[in-house]
């Protein structure tokens, strides 16, 4: 199948009107120039799948309300929906375990493990290629022993270490803290402050204790060819720490003094999004935006919001020196080398033909997405998907 009038977004360049041909699910020719055979895709921008390192999302839809818990065949299909509308074609759910969480509740390590498990039962039926990312909370060492027993059972793709204790990581500025928790819980500030005190003092744990978690994932991720992210890095110290570990990749550092320590030592920077888009930080950290102008900028998530990746590489691509491609690096081929995906993340001969289709006009949007040679979503606006093609996303 021939794919032409297509602006081809390559790794160094953009082809300004040429032609792909699908075979056998994946990439078999590129042409500079339309293919008066093909399928006319009018025009549209067509870049590599997006590769989502870590979304929030399955979490939300598993549990829109507080206390209502929906199924996972209802949450995922909901959810798969969004993504390929999206023009994510990879996406890592990023499943927590925390310790302040209650036997059952999300975020227990119970709820999570059983989580992870039923997800991964379900990826086969998917229109998105569904990942796990596991997000262990190194202050909660009830979790080591479960999470190990998922990376033996190859249930999990990817683990990010975090620590949310107030006062350090995301949560630095204690005082901003309490701030945005009085208004997102509709308490005053007093009340906040004395929730903030006692999840001080219910995670504090000893540096030993913490360090022997970070170490005890680290070679349970090594042993099994798992990669490993650190989360949130706020201080040099701790960017070392994390490289000293074995960590690929720093996802979301808070400072830029962290994101620079990240660079020297290897590690690749993850952003959300969501801060590249609005062009800085919900929580008052280091804007995405920035660390791009510094050269510090490697990968963006969805982290809670989808739509955001076309949006945010739109963005990038106004200051990023080499336009589109260098943006669309972003979301496409960084994450695939951080993430060890050696078959896509590129649009090139031979790989899988994961593709989205982007109108590039007044309102850019993804118009259709291609996953292993097949359409898993498309508007209509191009008319160029065969029915017969079309996956249902659900």
């Amino acid at each position: 199948m021939w794919l032409s009038s297509l602006s081809v977004v390559l790794p160094d360049r953009v082809i300004a009107n040429g032609a792909l041909r699908i075979q056998n699910d994946v990439i078999a020719e590129i042409s500079e120039v339309p293919n008066p055979a093909g399928l006319d895709c009018k025009g549209a921008l067509v870049m590599p799948g997006f590769i989502d390192m870590h979304g929030d999302m399955i979490e939300i839809e598993i549990e829109p309300r507080a206390g209502v818990d929906f199924p996972m065949e209802i949450a995922l299909a909901h959810l798969d929906a969004r993504l390929a509308a999206s023009g994510i074609t990879t996406a890592y759910a990023a499943v927590s375990f925390s310790r302040g969480a209650v036997s059952g509740e999300r975020r227990s390590f119970e709820h999570t493990s059983r989580t992870i498990r039923t997800l991964h039962g379900l990826r086969d039926r998917c229109a998105v290629d569904h990942k796990i990312h596991a997000r262990f909370d190194i202050t909660f060492d009830n979790a080591v022993e479960v999470l190990a027993d998922l990376i033996r059972d190859q249930q999990v793709d990817l683990v990010s270490v975090m620590d949310h204790t107030p006062g350090q990581g995301q949560y630095r500025d204690i005082e901003r803290h309490i701030s945005m928790l009085a208004a997102r819980e509709g308490v005053s500030e007093v009340e906040a402050r004395q929730i903030v005190t006692t999840r001080i003092a219910e995670r504090t744990r000893p540096q030993s204790v913490i360090l022997g978690n970070v170490q005890a994932v680290s070679k349970l991720c090594a042993a099994h060819g798992v990669p490993l992210a650190s989360h949130d890095d706020d201080t040099r110290e701790k960017a070392h720490l994390m490289a000293d570990v074995g960590a690929v990749i720093s996802e979301f550092p808070v400072t830029l003094e962290a994101a620079e320590v990240a660079a020297e030592r290897g590690l690749m920077t993850a952003m959300g999004a969501p801060n590249a888009m609005r062009g800085k930080s919900y929580s008052g950290n280091l804007s995405a935006r920035e660390a791009h102008t510094s050269g510090l900028l490697d990968i963006l998530a969805s982290d809670y919001h989808p739509a955001s990746m076309l949006a945010a590489v739109m963005k990038i691509a106004e200051t990023d020196p080499n336009g589109i491609a260098g943006a669309a690096a972003l979301i496409t081929s960084n994450p695939a080398k951080a993430l060890g995906l050696t078959d896509r993340g590129r649009i090139e001969v031979g790989l899988k033909a994961d593709l989205a289709f982007v109108e590039h006009g007044a309102m850019p949007r993804v118009v259709a997405t291609m996953r292993n040679g097949r359409f898993v979503h498309a508007m209509g606006v191009l008319d160029f998907a065969p029915k017969s093609d079309l996956i249902a996303a659900q």
